[in-house]
């Protein structure tokens, strides 16, 4: 299985990837906490069904100790007794800003003030760039077929 074209080893796309991870850099460097990136960027790609960025995505938050059974739960979050209430509205961001065309009018209002109970200004704008940045790299690894499994923990370091 290979992907339709190499992206990552093209000019161009490596250049566009240049420029999506310096944004991924600042959102590391955050204070949004690096547990709720991880669970934000599984969660956005199992939506998404981009299986590179959830096999990279889960064995990156697997290799900083997250649990297997917090890992196996994040598609199931909401009947899952694993996860923080904070962890929770941040999934719940993620999901309504990953399934925009489905929920018809987006991020509600309701879970976006869900969101401000638990993160400052600063983290709400960490979260929302996350959510953009792991949407725009799914995107581009299902439009390409980019195959999972092969994902080395810090590949891309």
């Amino acid at each position: 299985m290979d992907a339709r074209v190499n992206f990552y080893g093209n000019p161009l796309g490596a250049k566009v990837v240049k420029h999506l991870y310096s944004a991924s850099k600042a959102l590391v460097d955050s204070t949004l906490p690096a547990t709720i990136q991880h669970l934000v960027e599984i969660r956005a790609s199992q939506i998404n069904g981009c299986g590179f960025c959830t096999d990279m995505h889960t064995k990156e938050a697997a290799h900083v100790g997250e649990t297997s059974l917090r890992l196996n739960l994040i598609a199931a979050w909401r009947e899952a007794t694993v996860f923080t209430e904070a962890e929770r509205a941040a999934l719940e961001l993620a999901e309504q800003g990953t399934r925009v065309a489905d929920a018809g009018e987006g991020v509600s209002d309701e879970a976006w003030a869900n969101a401000t109970k638990y993160f400052d200004e600063d983290q709400l704008v960490a979260l929302a760039s996350l959510i953009a940045i792991i949407n725009s790299y799914n995107r581009i690894n299902i439009i390409i077929k980019q195959p999972a499994g092969s994902y080395q923990v810090g590949q891309f370091s």
